[in-house]
């Protein structure tokens, strides 16, 4: 048996009695109810041996389903995580219906069972990370309205949790979900927020890193390319002490040189300079890690159309061809509109090489890439 002192400790941190810890406890050592102003030592001591019990017991729901400890938080967090590589691996199709699942075991766990308040805590966080997960999905589904909804979604229960970083990966998806809308003043609203966020967190410089890539998408997207070099000169300074960082968030680590490269990209592509783009697309391409197979296959995809508008259109029907094999097993309904998009192009091309692409593309379509 535990000590007295020792007792009130156990049964605030587990949120249980002591007899249902699995001790045999004597009858003396069973809390119960006494009167506050009992003069008697021992009143006073039973009273306060009962109130630690009662705060903690009041920390666990009185869910009708079975007890959720920190084994089955492992379980879930486990699962959680493998979303990453599915999206990354897959693409996010499979990746969604998999979130799906968890996120209603999550709920129906918060709903129905009984834990400690440092379970629930964990349980909605992982809440709020599914809400950010779907937020992405919808995103790369083209359904932007659901995933503005979800975003929604995540940033309440982050800031439920208190947990800064978790807004910070929620408006980094609203960035980009607002640009797609033509929303641009949501999304510099976005990018601005998420600056504040990082800096009261005390964020690594991979998180601002990330920040600093939206922040070049935003002023890219309005046109300003002014903007955009400075927000790729900090996005270069930030990913040079990265090695620094000794802790980086999950929806952060895909963030290296190869996203600074590919946002230069955009920029000259959007000035209407498709040739001073290609050079960096290919380092994009060639710099990007191997685990993140629907990334670089979309980077394959984006480099064989800007070749295609560079005039190289032996090179792009190449490159698009190199995509194609890559794109086995990836069910990403964005990587396959920028399949479609070159297509539609290179059906304005006379060639050999471009007939024979146009009909692989076709066939790609037609089995939707996955």
């Amino acid at each position: 048996m535990p000590h007295p002192s020792q007792q009130i400790v156990l049964e605030a941190v587990f949120g249980l009695p002591l007899s249902e810890m699995g001790f045999d406890v004597p009858a003396h050592r069973v809390p119960v109810s006494a009167p506050v102003g009992d003069a008697e030592e021992m009143g006073r001591r039973t009273f306060v041996a009962e109130t630690a019990a009662l705060a903690a017991t009041a920390l666990v729901p009185a869910g009708t389903g079975p007890r959720i400890g920190a084994g089955d938080l492992v379980r879930l967090r486990a699962r959680l995580d493998a979303l990453y590589r599915t999206d990354h691996s897959r693409g996010s199709v499979p990746a969604l219906a998999e979130a799906r699942r968890i996120e209603h075991d999550v709920t129906r766990a918060l709903g129905t069972a009984s834990y400690t308040a440092r379970v629930g805590h964990a349980l909605q966080t992982m809440l709020a990370e599914l809400h950010g997960h779907r937020a992405w999905y919808g995103y790369d589904g083209g359904r932007l309205a659901e995933g503005r909804a979800a975003c929604v979604e995540a940033l309440a229960a982050a800031q439920l949790v208190g947990d800064p970083l978790l807004q910070v990966s929620v408006l980094e998806t609203l960035t980009l979900l607002s640009l797609r809308s033509d929303r641009t003043w949501e999304a510099a609203s976005a990018v601005e927020n998420a600056y504040r966020l990082a800096r009261q967190a005390g964020a690594g410089h991979t998180v601002h890193l990330v920040i600093a890539l939206r922040d070049a998408n935003v002023a890219t997207h309005a046109g300003d390319l002014s903007g955009a070099r400075r927000a790729l000169s900090r996005a270069v300074s930030r990913q040079g002490r990265t090695d620094t960082d000794t802790e980086v968030p999950d929806w952060a680590r895909f963030a290296g040189l190869f996203e600074v490269d590919y946002a230069t990209a955009d920029m000259y592509v959007r000035a209407k300079q498709p040739e001073r783009a290609v050079p960096f697309l290919r380092a994009a391409v060639s710099g990007i890690s191997g685990d993140l197979r629907r990334n670089s296959a979309s980077y394959r995809v984006r480099l064989a159309g800007v070749l295609l508008a560079a005039g190289e259109a032996e090179e792009a029907c190449a490159e698009m061809t190199t995509a194609l094999d890559a794109c086995g097993g990836i069910s990403s309904p964005r990587l396959l509109n920028k399949v479609s998009g070159f297509g539609c192009a290179v059906a304005r091309v006379d060639s050999a090489a471009a007939r024979e692409c146009g009909d692989r593309i076709r066939e790609t379509v037609r089995g939707g890439i996955a």
